[in-house]
C-alpha cells in the first residue's frame, strides 16, 4: 500500500489519519495480492476463507458460514457451489435433521489448503514487510482485538 503518493494533498493527509480508511485500504491491498496469488487455482480469497473455516470444524450449515465469515447468505451459496464444483467441499445431510445439509471440507480441499499455505504466508509477509517480526505480532494481536476475536 503506497500512501506516500497522495500524502501532499491536504484531503489525503486527513483521510490517512482515519484508521477505518487505512484498514479499508489494507484490506483491499490484501485481497488484491491474495487473489493474484491464487489466480491460477480458480479460487479467490472469499473461497479460501470458507475453506479455512471448514478446516476448523466437522462441517457447517451454510447459515453458520454466513454468520461466522460475515458474508451475505446468497454469496455463501455461490461460494459453496464453486468449491463443490472444484471438489473441495461437499454437502451432506446434517446429523439429526434430514432437511438440512452441512458443508464439509473434502480431502482435495484439505490438500489445496496445505498446498496454498505458503502462498498465504507470502501474502502476509509482503503486506507486513515494513514491520519487524515483533511489530507483526503486535499488529496481529491488535487486529484480533479490534475484530473481537482476542
Amino acid at each position: 500500500m503506497n500512501l506516500a503518493m497522495d500524502s501532499d494533498e491536504p484531503w489525503m493527509r486527513s483521510l490517512h489519519s482515519d484508521t477505518g480508511y487505512l484498514l479499508y485500504r489494507l484490506g483491499l491491498r490484501s485481497g488484491q495480492l491474495f487473489n493474484a496469488a491464487l489466480q491460477e487455482s480458480g479460487v479467490r480469497l472469499r473461497h479460501y476463507a470458507v475453506l479455512r473455516y471448514l478446516a476448523t470444524v466437522e462441517g457447517a450449515l451454510q447459515r453458520e458460514l454466513s454468520t461466522s465469515l460475515g458474508y451475505d447468505p446468497s454469496a455463501i451459496v455461490s461460494l459453496v457451489d464453486d468449491l463443490e464444483r472444484l471438489g473441495f467441499v461437499e454437502r451432506r445431510p446434517a446429523p439429526g435433521d434430514r432437511r438440512s445439509r452441512i458443508v464439509v471440507l473434502t480431502g482435495d480441499g484439505g490438500a489445496f489448503l496445505r498446498d496454498t499455505d505458503r502462498t498465504s504466508q507470502g501474502v502476509s509477509e509482503e503486506l507486513t514487510s515494513p514491520l519487524t517480526a515483533d511489530e507483526r505480532t503486535v499488529l496481529r494481536d491488535l487486529l484480533l482485538r479490534v475484530a473481537g476475536e482476542g
